[in-house]
């Protein structure tokens, strides 16, 4: 069945994947199944009570069942699907994509390597959970993990005194960081997304964070930072397509990616294989659950970005549907 999707103005922009070479995010009819065709007509549920549309309007960063939704092929960018997709969120933990990203961008310029160890800083120690710890309670004194542990620990446990330790182990300061997070932002084209720190917290005056505002971003803009990583830094695979990991003191973490880790969820293609291999998932109370999403089947890719849904299970079971879609789509 072929269908006219309805796409924002935004969608023409170039995605820059190197020095030479842009990809846009094309208009056009789009092949796909019938199930994903009616997606979108169906994603917006009809009208609640008072009391909730009263609390929407109140939150615009957290809707039924999202408040943007997209799919589209990693390769080419080609949109199968959008909804909302220009919409502001607050993105929360896959906040954590950028700051690997980055940390993954200064290993290959050999600036340090994997295997370099990163102590906490006091703001480190501020951070509140989920988080790595940087204390060994048998010997009752402070430790440092290397680079690549921290990894492990950002993009499986959502460690936010992790995603700090390594953004002031990399610039030397958070603000400098976090200003070297927007300037990334700009070269790939992520025009409507803000950063004010590495892990995606959100500003809490009680613990005495030094940022003033959320980290900001719309779907279109992580499609961008998406494909920058699988087309150009794969490497970040290795850490979000861990169901689980043991820590090097022997601890055990598990991934917050349920359509990864749940049996129900689980997307299995025709050669026994399971499908999703990352990438982020996020949430915060005043921005609800998020997620950016990859997926293989044979030599093709998707990526499905869910900003803002209402709960976790509305999050996952949308996300799981629009890359089995996808997938099948590609």
């Amino acid at each position: 069945m072929i269908i006219r999707l309805a796409y924002v103005a935004a969608l023409a922009a170039a995605v820059l994947l190197n020095g030479s070479v842009q990809a846009a995010f094309r208009k056009g009819p789009v092949k796909t199944p019938s199930s994903l065709a009616t997606a979108k007509p169906v994603a917006r549920k009809a009208a609640k009570p008072a009391a909730s549309a009263n609390c929407a309007a109140q939150n615009p960063y957290r809707r039924e069942p999202y408040v943007g939704a997209l799919a589209l092929d990693a390769k080419t960018g080609r949109i199968l699907f959008a909804d909302g997709a220009d919409k502001p969120a607050r993105q929360a933990s896959v906040t954590k994509l950028m700051t690997a990203l980055l940390v993954l961008e200064d290993v290959k310029a050999g600036r340090y390597g994997l295997d370099a160890q990163v102590g906490a800083t006091p703001m480190a120690l501020r951070m509140e959970p989920s988080i790595i710890g940087f204390y060994d309670t048998k010997t009752k004194q402070s430790v440092k993990w290397s680079v690549d542990t921290l990894l492990y620990a950002l993009m499986i446990r959502s460690a936010n005194d992790a995603a700090v330790a390594l953004a002031e182990h990399s610039a030397g300061t958070l603000d400098k960081f976090v200003a070297r997070m927007n300037a990334k932002a700009k070269v790939l084209g992520m025009s409507r997304t803000v950063y004010y720190n590495p892990n995606g917290l959100p500003p809490n005056a009680g613990r005495h964070y030094p940022w003033r505002d959320f980290n900001t971003t719309t779907c279109l803009d992580q499609a961008k930072l998406a494909r920058e990583i699988v087309l150009r830094h794969p490497e970040l695979l290795r850490y979000t397509s861990k169901k689980t990991w043991t820590m090097p003191n022997g601890q055990t973490i598990t991934n917050h990616n349920n359509v990864m880790r749940t049996d129900k969820l689980k997307i299995i293609n025709p050669d026994g294989t399971e499908a999703v291999d990352g990438l982020k998932t996020g949430y915060i109370d005043a921005g609800g659950s998020s997620v950016v999403l990859t997926g293989k089947r044979g030599g093709n890719r998707a990526i499905v970005i869910v900003l803002g849904s209402a709960s976790a299970k509305m999050r996952d079971e949308r996300a799981r549907a629009m890359m089995s879609d996808a997938l099948s789509a590609l």
